[in-house]
């Protein structure tokens, strides 16, 4: 009858002797830089691409001028004024960093982003409180 360990995350099998690793670690599994996507102060719109893993490629928002939002069941190009709060970090606010569930005040009224920026390449956004 075979026993093993009991505690498998130990770097050691039973009678003591080392396990090697089972493979080595790869660049592939490593993140990704974060683009850091943020309020243009002019119209312009600065996109860039990169590849990922399986030949696909991706399209990260570096700086972005315009959101889109649900008004009234139809969607609205609204200009983005500021980010009022953000759920990753509190300082992304100040320095203006558009990320997936930050609070941005727009021409419309407050809105939480519901796309990622920094991996699609555009805002989405659900209107919060319209502006009278």
């Amino acid at each position: 009858m075979v026993q093993y360990h009991k505690n498998t995350k130990t770097k050691t099998s039973g009678s003591g002797g080392k396990r090697r690793r089972a493979r080595d670690k790869i660049l592939s599994h490593y993140g990704g830089f974060f683009s850091k996507p943020r309020v243009s102060q002019s119209d312009k719109e600065v996109r860039k691409a990169f590849k990922i893993i399986g030949g696909g490629h991706k399209v990260a928002a570096q700086s972005v001028a315009f959101a889109n939002i649900v008004v009234s069941g139809k969607p609205k190009k609204v200009k983005i004024k500021t980010v009022i709060e953000s759920p990753d970090n509190r300082h992304y606010a100040r320095e203006n960093v558009l990320t997936k569930g930050a609070i941005i005040d727009t021409e419309a009224g407050k809105a939480r982003i519901t796309s990622r920026p920094g991996q699609e390449g555009v805002v989405n956004a659900v209107l919060i409180e319209a502006k009278a």
